[in-house]
This record gives structure tokens, C-alpha cells and sequence, in this order.
């Protein structure tokens, strides 16, 4: 954990932190790095300084690219739909064939390695949702230290609701499936979740400092909290506690923030002699920690499975809203989160309409009467209907 670091170090991190120039904020990195006390409580925090310095540098170059008509990758994918999933592994496991088996994109299914060079996206219809499914680059090992684009890559993980991790059953699934989750860490992507996470969104100067606390603090205090923060003149922000955190979860996230992406993970290739042994062997790999649905993109099978374990895994529901003066709700869902209430709704449609919320009426299955009259803290369960009224 980064510790005993000087006013000067924590001033350098805070100019870095508010640079928007890319070229500025390389050179307040590197500034940075060079003041950081080198001991062993340092070091992960050297190496997510470099992996940053990394990424700054390969962003640089691609703009540079494209500024001088050289071309240059663009990895930023737009999201569309219910959720994206970034669909990750190493090379020549299906990631295309999965992608082209299962959406309308058009994409380059080839024997040759390394074919997909940049991220591409296409939709996946489940039920009433489409999921935007993303083809990234091959992970390779010591992507996140900046390998084959593997900075890029792992970006895309992070901006992403969701992951896809395709492991080809003919060679060695727990081998693939241990160096995609090993390059996750090192990135400090989680694909199980967490006891604790810390997220810091700055905000404009004079907004204050507001810490929400959703789980509980391990041995400190919020003023603690509070401390640490400003000691790092970070005064101006929104800090949401997740878990039990301890004061290093705080300032870890200072740095870096350890994000959580839920993943399922795809076994392909159920059509070669060696998988029914391999998938045996990545089942009792992976046990109670991942889901595992086994395909083939070849014959195919399973791929009309893929929808629902998505839905599953990002643990999301479909909420429909409805008019008071109509019959009938609205044919487009409002996607939230499993144990979501019906504040959670007004919130997401209208922060006006969360301020003046008065009352809801709930029409749903599990329900003895409905619609059912409830208030704000009422937990929604998939497909409730709901009319929202204000004060």
C-alpha cells in the first residue's frame, strides 16, 4: 500500500490528478514517480503509476497518428443497449467466432493469430434487451504492463458493464482462463466482488467534500476518511464506501481505483475430442467462483443460452414505468440493478422526480394485490410495472 509519502509527493499526485492536457499530465506522472520513496510498501504503487505513464504515452502516439494521417486505433466503443460486455481471451479461442455467431457484426473469423486489431462491437437480442457485445484484441501475457496493446485492451474491461472470458476447450482452458484473470489483477479489474471498494469522482472547485458510507469502516473513522483525503487536497469530490473498507482502501483508490466487473466465463469448442475432459478439469478449476457455459460456434450449441446467463450475471432487472392517465406501460425497460427500490427508479428517470416523490403503485407477479401502493424504500423485483407519483 503507498505510505510515507512526502507533502511534496502528495502535492505533485494532485497536480497530476487535475491536468487535462495529456501531455501535462505525463509530465506531473513522471514527476511524481520520481518522488515516491522507494520501499517495499511502494511498489504497487510504482507499478500503476508506470502502467498509467504507459497509457498516456500509447494515447499520445495514436493521436499523433491520426493528426498526421498515419491512421492510428480507435478503442473508445460507445455504449449502446441494456449493458456492453467486452468479450476478452487470448488469441485463437473463438472471440470472433463467438461474436459473429451471436450478433450481427461483421467481423474477420480467421485461422491466422492476432487478426482482430481493434475492438468490434455488435448486438445481442435477449428477450426484450440487446446486449452491445465488444470483440477486444487478444490479452497476451504482460498486457497490463503495456504488451500488444494490452493497455488499450484492458481499458475497454474497465470502461465495460460486463465480461466475456473465452477459453478454447481443444488446448488448455485453466492456463487461458489463469492468464486472462492474471492480467485483470495486475490492471486492478476484480471479476469477484470485493469486500471493499472506493469510488472518487472529483467535482468542480467549491462543491465541497461528500463521503457516502454504504457498508461500514474498519478501524477509522470518517473524519479519518476525511484526513486522508484532504491530505491529498482532494476537498472537492464525491467518495462512495463500499464494504468494509479500512483507511488503505481509501487511499489505494486515491491512486487507482479497483474496480469490479462481473464475467462469465465461455468455453468454446465443445465439438473437439479433447473438451468433454477440459471442461471437466475448468470446472472444478473455476468452482463455485465463475459460471461456465459451454459452446460451440462451430456446430453451433449453447450460443442461445448466452442472452440469459449475461442477464444473470450483471445481477440487472428490467423495470417498465407506466403512465397514470394510460393502460398500458411503456414497451422499453429502465435496466437497474438487482435490490433497487422504487427510489432508485425516480432517481435514474429525473433527480426532480426523486426530490418530489410522493408515492408508487407496483404491478407485479409475486405481488397478493396489484398493483400494490408502496413508498420509496419498496424493493423492485424483473418486470415489476411501475406508476410513480409526485407530491
Amino acid at each position: 500500500m503507498p505510505t510515507n509519502l512526502t507533502p511534496e509527493a502528495r502535492k505533485k499526485w494532485n497536480e497530476a490528478s487535475l491536468a487535462r492536457r495529456p501531455h501535462e499530465k505525463l509530465q506531473k506522472l513522471q514527476e511524481f514517480l520520481s518522488l515516491i520513496p522507494k520501499h517495499k510498501g511502494t511498489s504497487r504503487l510504482c507499478a500503476q503509476v508506470k502502467r498509467q505513464i504507459a497509457t498516456l504515452r500509447r494515447e499520445i502516439e495514436e493521436s499523433r497518428k491520426r493528426k498526421v494521417g498515419r491512421g492510428g486505433s480507435r478503442f473508445f466503443i460507445e455504449k449502446e443497449g441494456a449493458a456492453q460486455l467486452v468479450i476478452l481471451g487470448p488469441t485463437k479461442v473463438g472471440r470472433s467466432s463467438l461474436l459473429a455467431s451471436t450478433t450481427n457484426a461483421k467481423v474477420e473469423v480467421s485461422d491466422y493469430p492476432y487478426t482482430t486489431q481493434e475492438p468490434v462491437p455488435g448486438m445481442l437480442q435477449h428477450e426484450d434487451l440487446q446486449f452491445q457485445l465488444v470483440e477486444a484484441p487478444a490479452l497476451v501475457k504482460g498486457a497490463a504492463d503495456g504488451e500488444a496493446r494490452g493497455l488499450q485492451t484492458l481499458g475497454l474491461a474497465r470502461n465495460a458493464d460486463g465480461l466475456i472470458l473465452v477459453v478454447d476447450l481443444s488446448q488448455n482452458p485453466r492456463e487461458q482462463l489463469s492468464l486472462v484473470l492474471g492480467e485483470l489483477q495486475k490492471a486492478r479489474i476484480l471479476t469477484q466482488k470485493p469486500q471493499a471498494r472506493v469510488e472518487i469522482e472529483r467535482k468542480h472547485v467549491g462543491v465541497g467534500l461528500r463521503i457516502v458510507l454504504f457498508g461500514r469502516l474498519i478501524d477509522c473513522s470518517m473524519q479519518d476518511v476525511e484526513a486522508v483525503l484532504k491530505g491529498y487536497r482532494i476537498r472537492d469530490a464525491m467518495v462512495k464506501i463500499h464494504g468494509k473498507a479500512t483507511l488503505d482502501d481509501v487511499e489505494d483508490a486515491i491512486f487507482e481505483s479497483t474496480i469490479y466487473r462481473p464475467a462469465l466465463v465461455v468455453a468454446n469448442k465443445t465439438d473437439r475430442a479433447e473438451a468433454t475432459k477440459n471442461l471437466n478439469e475448468l470446472i472444478a478449476f473455476t468452482g463455485n467462483k465463475y459460471t461456465v457455459l459451454a459452446v460451440s460456434c462451430k456446430n453451433p450449441f449453447g450460443l442461445e443460452k448466452l442472452g440469459a446467463e449475461l442477464f444473470r450475471a450483471l445481477d440487472i432487472m428490467r423495470i417498465y414505468t407506466k403512465e397514470p392517465a394510460k393502460k398500458e406501460p411503456s414497451p422499453k425497460p429502465f435496466i437497474l440493478t438487482k435490490g433497487s427500490t422504487a427510489a432508485d427508479l425516480a432517481r435514474l428517470i429525473h433527480t426532480d422526480f426523486y426530490r418530489s416523490f410522493s408515492y408508487a403503485r407496483v404491478w407485479g407477479k409475486r405481488l397478493r394485490f396489484s398493483p400494490q401502493k408502496v413508498g420509496a424504500s419498496f424493493v423492485l423485483e424483473d418486470k415489476d410495472i411501475v406508476e410513480l407519483h409526485a407530491k
